[in-house]
């Protein structure tokens, strides 16, 4: 009977999962207007952001395991084209364009390149799996992008931004071994040395808890940089329509280099399901963790890039993948 109870429970939290995986387009913009509207409430969150972001990372590397790595890494094609396209050409081609529209705004400027040096989001497994694309390539780049963030990130930044910004990067790498690299490996242990019994036991209640985590986070950082959102400022709807142009560019992106990468060779046929892996997680960033960077490490307004875009990438995600990738599973 207590394991009819526990089934019975756990289908009802994966029935709530699933309705707030429908919501996800609406959880970050809910999450802003909040911080928003109560910083003094929301603010008071800002000591617990990295257990909170911790769990959010915890819950989707229950799903990873290092077989899936091992088996991208013997086909590295499409990893390659994933991390040129990611790590090189967006966070270049976003330095280059902001410094054309924002001219001298080094805090807006370091803003999009902090977005577009972080890592790919988790949730492009959620829209990998909706578009029946490589879902074990996708958690193998989701992990290896992970685990490579506390290098990746701070160098990025440090390289396209120089002098220019005074930043803390041995913290920044330390955070992000806090809030991402950590919870990983223990995810990812997790699921191996269990064989999978402790994310099938768990992963049912960490589901509605991670969203949960991620509204929070977004609520605190916001109720961080509201001073610097001003409705009647002009220059900060550029800011977001810049949001949407970089968010579109990179899926744009991801659909050419899913073309170059998404082959089983080099000379063979592009494969439409590492396409999609490549598509969207070349396309989707962990503008979360972007923003609790910026907060901490950057000037205010360096992180109001990040508050913006936050609230129209999972839109976007939907618009894009059924313009470049057609029709959903089941469709």
């Amino acid at each position: 009977m207590p394991e009819n109870n526990q089934s019975g429970m756990a289908a009802k939290f994966n029935s709530i999962n699933s309705v707030m995986d429908r919501f996800m387009p609406i959880l970050a913009p809910t999450g802003i207007i909040c911080g928003i509207i109560f910083p003094a409430v929301f603010v008071q969150l800002r000591p617990y952001i990295p257990w909170l972001f911790g769990t959010m990372t915890l819950t989707g590397a229950l799903k990873l395991k290092f077989r899936d790595l091992a088996q991208a890494i013997a086909s590295p094609l499409p990893v390659i084209t994933f991390f040129l396209t990611a790590h090189v050409f967006m966070p270049v081609i976003t330095l280059l364009i902001s410094r054309l529209i924002f001219g001298g705004d080094q805090d807006t400027i370091s803003g999009y390149v902090l977005i577009y040096s972080a890592p790919t989001a988790v949730s492009s497994f959620i829209w990998v799996t909706i578009y029946r694309g490589d879902s074990a390539l996708c958690l193998a780049l989701i992990l290896l992008d992970a685990v490579l963030a506390p290098l990746i990130v701070p160098f990025t930044v440090r390289l396209l931004l120089g002098t220019e910004v005074v930043m803390d990067m041995s913290g920044m790498a330390l955070s992000l071994v806090g809030m991402v690299l950590i919870p990983t490996i223990i995810g990812v242990t997790a699921n191996e040395t269990s064989r999978g019994a402790i994310p099938k036991a768990i992963s049912p209640y960490f589901g509605p808890v991670s969203k949960i985590c991620l509204a929070l986070v977004i609520a605190a950082n916001s109720s961080a940089v509201a001073p610097q959102i001003n409705f009647e400022n002009t220059r900060m709807y550029l800011i977001a329509l810049m949001c949407i142009v970089f968010t579109t560019l990179g899926f744009t992106c991801g659909k050419f280099a899913g073309l170059l990468g998404g082959r089983s060779s080099i000379r063979g046929k592009p494969q439409r399901e590492k396409q999609v892996t490549i598509f969207f997680t070349a396309g989707l960033r962990n503008i979360s963790a972007s923003m609790t960077l910026g907060i901490e490490f950057f000037p205010a307004a360096a992180a109001l890039p990040t508050v913006l875009g936050i609230v129209f990438q999972q839109t976007l995600s939907a618009v894009m993948g059924k313009l470049y990738m057609g029709k959903k599973s089941g469709s």
